[in-house]
């Protein structure tokens, strides 16, 4: 990355910005696609390529919660395949487990209801 291309923000100015400018989406134009025609732009989106196929109906909206910095000793490839996956990928490991302890969770409610 380029340093002279890189800006900075306070909150506040990124507050006001958002205020003063509209989103450069155009909704009008996504509303009147059909959910065939978004398919077919979101498979030639490769930014997309990864999670196409993933089955979320089950996923849980996760609202972000303060994380705690910790020590874990795990298997060297499950590290290097969730740091091959780019950044953010210790969010990922994050929702990898919570999902787990959720599932985890449910079976034994199931068992004890």
């Amino acid at each position: 990355m380029r340093k002279e291309r890189i800006v900075s923000y306070s909150p506040d100015e990124i507050r006001e910005k958002l205020a003063r400018e509209r989103s450069g989406t155009d909704w009008s134009r996504v509303d009147a696609m059909s959910d065939d025609e978004i398919e077919v732009k979101m498979r030639a989106d490769p930014d997309w390529a990864d999670a196409i196929d993933i089955d979320w109906s089950n996923a849980d909206i996760v609202y972000p919660i303060a994380k705690n910095a910790i020590s874990i000793r795990l298997d060297q490839d499950i590290i290097d395949f969730f740091k091959s996956t780019g950044k953010g990928y210790q969010t990922r490991m994050n929702t990898v487990l919570r999902h787990y302890m959720t599932q985890t969770q449910r079976k034994k409610n199931n068992k004890a209801g």
